[in-house]
């Protein structure tokens, strides 16, 4: 009785799940590639000054592979366009294979900055002081922030900055196509962003009486004007999901915030190890949601409810026929497991469309959402305790 009320539960959040999930990705407009609006008359428009900022600390892997990505993605010349690279003081050889790669291409729109050692009577964490320096060097209209590990396609920064004065947006939030490798990858970022889309595109946060929004901030584009009254992320420099806290900023200033599907423009691949992508997620996730205990294990009983549960009652029901024999099934149960279990293959299925992210792994479904609950409950113990709250060894212990 209890397993079957855990199934029931489990197929109602799913349904639940996949109506709010099919709605943001009908609801979040998909970018399309720039040459689709050639004929709409956008580039006729006289174009702005755009900076590029990307913000690098121990990028090695990345950072060379992200810069060419954005250089070779656009006919910008050097006077509508500015990429500016700020080397966070890395550990690794990033500053040496920037100073290689700018020497080696010539490029005048590329600009590397060493970064300054932060202000010691104030708290800066993650990439917040990088990005402030770059802001503060740039001279765009508007500001485009990229993470190290995003790579543009052709095309990508004209099309969201084109987006952004049509559609007059102070604030665009991109989410580019997802790249998952390792089987980590398989099992976590297919359900954080089916809860992002879901996040992004919900009541809360569409309805302008709220302070609530939300933000990624692997790709990030802000009217310069709209920026710099919020302050930037001077304002938020102790905030660890600085992305959220400026979202949130703009929100409450009443500028126009746009969320949109990136997959035609630009890819990320956020970590490639189950070590960065646990050190990653519990970093942020409980801060991205403000601190509150109460969002965070719903989180956590909502993934095991809704993925883990039908995979835990298809084991016992596979068991009782393995160990006695099939007529001891309850058909009846076994029937909601299946359809249970469709509805998650389903919830990936729309993450193609979205996303550009095939359903591979789907059937580890079970354990992803097991893994992602204790991501939850890991990222409040650490966050409110300190204990191993680090990125890349940086302690974040008084931070927000």
């Amino acid at each position: 009785m209890i397993l079957l009320l855990l199934l029931f539960t489990s197929l109602i959040g799913l349904i639940v799940y996949w109506i709010l999930l099919r709605r943001a990705v009908k609801e979040i407009p998909q970018l399309s590639r720039l040459e689709n609006e050639i004929s709409n008359g956008f580039l006729d428009l006289k174009f702005p000054k755009v900076s590029v900022i990307i913000p690098a600390y121990n990028e090695a892997d990345n950072i060379e592979d992200c810069i060419r990505s954005v250089l070779d993605s656009t006919r910008l010349s050097s006077d509508n366009l500015e990429v500016w690279v700020i080397d966070d003081q890395s550990t690794d050889n990033t500053f040496k294979i920037l100073q290689n790669f700018q020497q080696y291409r010539q490029d005048p729109r590329l600009k590397i900055l060493p970064g300054l050692d932060r202000p010691e009577a104030e708290i800066w964490t993650g990439k917040n002081w990088a990005c402030a320096q770059g802001a503060k060097c740039s001279k765009g209209e508007f500001l485009v922030f990229i993470d190290a590990d995003i790579r543009l396609k052709s095309g990508a920064i004209e099309r969201v900055v084109l987006e952004a004065i049509v559609k007059e947006i102070d604030f665009l939030n991109c989410i580019p196509a997802i790249i998952c490798g390792c089987i980590a990858e398989w099992l976590i970022q297919p359900l954080i962003f089916i809860n992002l889309l879901i996040s992004f595109n919900s009541r809360i946060v569409k309805n302008p009486k709220t302070d609530t929004a939300y933000a990624a901030g692997f790709f990030m584009l802000f009217k310069r004007s709209a920026y710099e009254e919020i302050q930037g992320h001077q304002a938020v420099a102790s905030y660890v999901a600085e992305d959220v806290a400026l979202a949130r900023l703009i929100k409450k200033r009443h500028f126009k915030i746009g969320y949109r599907l990136g997959a035609n423009i630009a890819t990320l691949r956020m970590y490639t190890s189950w070590t960065t992508l646990w050190e990653g997620w519990t970093k942020v996730l409980y801060v991205g949601a403000q601190r509150n205990l109460i969002i965070i294990l719903c989180l956590a009983l909502v993934m095991l409810i809704i993925y883990t549960i039908p995979w835990i009652g298809l084991i016992i029901n596979f068991t009782k026929i393995s160990l006695i024999n099939i007529e001891t099934i309850d058909l009846y149960i076994l029937t909601v497991i299946m359809i249970d279990i469709i509805i998650q293959y389903k919830l990936r299925k729309l993450l193609i469309k979205a996303l550009n992210l095939p359903p591979k792994y789907w059937w580890l479904n079970g354990l992803g959402g097991l893994i992602l609950a204790t991501i939850a409950v890991v990222s409040f113990i650490k966050t409110e305790t300190g204990w191993g709250w680090t990125w890349r060894s940086r302690s974040l212990k008084q931070c927000r």
